[in-house]
């Protein structure tokens, strides 16, 4: 190890106590997006963890959701740092509480651990760390919080935005991947309704006077599927269908909700392009289709830039004493937002975890050292770059 990897690596590990009671008071926060007080609360947490070392705090209050949160703490050198977490989940309000967090062996085990309050905590000692050991590695460290990423990022998105101009990379805090890697590129998605309009009939009597809304649909529903691999990672998922009313009726209205993935922001135009003429076939007479819903993420390509980063990850976990790898996913997080606001970015920097949004959800409970260290640690040596 490096001397500033030794370091970082003895000062995490003389406060690990401190943090798993720290993880456990965040997880115990019932932080449903929709249920902002609980989602406040554990802003609230954040926010006097921060007032403690006089950081600089910054509100972006929001009357339905959790108020966003960016707690920041200057340096003596160069480079700023956006670090990006969230402070919602996907748990029903009482959860928190039927579950708290308990361990088993080498897991951490409750509501939030992986998505995301580790990597929460993992970047406020990050930074606490540089600010101890290595305040010149750094010129600005902020830990940004937003209140609703399991939903629609409609605020933290905004946010997000606002601030990605004044930093000059961001290391979204998700947990890393279950076999420990780091994540390079995610696709984007869209949600897209395609929606048939037919004619009712008596089914027994007069058919020929309906027009079968759900047969369109069909029809649609399997060129749709068709479009996998269109482009290379392209994913065309109908999830949710609906249609009909009873049974002796040619149903006269029939609907589906489609979720796509792509990988490049070149395809966004071509899909969609492919999408319109889909729906625009006549495929059976006297029923007319429409398209709604659009892009809502744009895809974190593996551009160079976010290549290098990768690269200096990986030279940091050596430097530290273990190997890392950088992968791709078909999830979409807060980096998408980031990556296509034109900031370099990585993901999957928290403590190793999975399960997400399940009963199960853990991290590793040996992973939060020597993954805190390399965000500390990978913090330091982008300075240097």
């Amino acid at each position: 190890m490096s001397s500033l990897a030794e370091q970082l690596t003895a000062w995490l590990t003389a406060r690990s106590t401190t943090y798993l009671e720290e993880l456990r008071q965040l997880c115990a926060f019932e932080c449903l997006t929709d249920h902002k007080p609980g989602v406040d609360q554990a802003g609230n947490w954040v926010r006097q963890w921060a007032m403690q070392r006089a950081w600089s705090i910054d509100t972006y209050p929001d009357p339905e959701v959790g108020d966003g949160l960016v707690v920041s703490c200057p340096g003596t050198g160069q480079g700023r740092v956006m670090l990006v977490a969230h402070l919602d989940t996907v748990y029903p309000v009482g959860t928190a509480a039927e579950r708290p967090l308990r361990i088993e062996g080498d897991k951490l085990i409750g509501p939030g651990t992986a998505d995301n309050k580790s990597g929460l905590l993992s970047g406020l000692y990050a930074i606490e760390a540089l600010a101890t050991l290595a305040p010149a590695s750094f010129g600005l460290l902020s830990l940004v919080c937003g209140g609703d990423e399991e939903t629609s990022a409609r605020a933290s998105g905004a946010m997000l935005a606002s601030l990605a101009p004044h930093y000059d990379l961001a290391l979204v805090l998700e947990a890393g991947r279950e076999n420990g890697d780091i994540v390079s590129a995610r696709k984007g998605g869209g949600l897209f309704t395609v929606t048939v309009t037919g004619r009712a009939a008596h089914a027994g009597v007069e058919p020929e006077k309906g027009a079968n809304a759900i047969l369109a649909l069909a029809h649609h529903i399997l060129a749709l599927q068709a479009m996998n691999g269109m482009y290379p990672g392209l994913t065309v998922n109908v999830g949710v269908i609906t249609g009909g009313s009873v049974p002796n009726t040619v149903p006269a209205l029939a609907e589906a909700q489609v979720d796509l993935r792509i990988t490049h922001p070149d395809h966004t135009a071509p899909v969609e392009a492919a999408l319109q003429a889909l729906v625009q076939r006549d495929l059976v007479q006297g029923t007319r289709t429409t398209l709604a819903g659009g892009w809502g993420f744009a895809p974190m390509a593996r551009t160079p830039a976010i290549a290098r980063l990768a690269e200096l990850t990986r030279s940091c976990a050596d430097e530290l004493g273990f190997a890392l790898t950088d992968a791709a996913t078909g999830g979409i997080s807060y980096a998408n937002l980031l990556a296509g606001a034109g900031l370099p970015v990585l993901d999957g920097l928290g403590p190793v975890g999975g399960m997400d949004h399940s009963p199960d959800e853990y991290i590793d409970l040996s992973s939060i050292i020597p993954r805190t260290a390399l965000l500390a640690l990978l913090i330091a040596r982008s300075s240097e770059q």
